[in-house]
């Protein structure tokens, strides 16, 4: 499987931006797929995954209720919606893959997301 991560860009705070992740190869239906972003001078964050098969979603308290990560199986795409952006939403995110939400084996490459105030 190969990831490749798709939609950032220069916004301003309060703006939403839905970002895509594009996966080529075959999925399993237990694989994990997360978001990740990491910031200048900051560790790398983890963002909420989905399950390929079921949908189910998960996302650490810092971001619940902005964040929103959905997938389209037909055309294997996992999306990040991202609400009321702020300007320390600045990062390039990630998307990742894996077997479980602790364990992501293949990564795409980082799309910039900047907002500015």
């Amino acid at each position: 499987v190969q990831l490749q991560a798709s939609g950032g860009g220069l916004v301003q705070a309060g703006d939403s931006l839905r970002l895509s992740c594009a996966a080529s190869g075959r999925i399993f239906s237990s694989t994990s797929m997360g978001w990740f972003r990491q910031g200048p001078g900051k560790e790398r964050e983890f963002l909420g995954n989905i399950r390929w098969g079921f949908g189910n979603t998960y996302y650490p308290e810092g971001v619940k209720g902005r964040f929103t990560i959905s997938r389209d199986k037909g055309n294997q795409k996992v999306y990040l919606q991202m609400d009321r952006l702020k300007p320390e939403d600045t990062a390039v995110y990630y998307c990742a893959a894996g077997p479980s939400i602790g364990d992501y084996t293949l990564w795409g490459q980082g799309t910039q997301v900047t907002v500015s105030s």
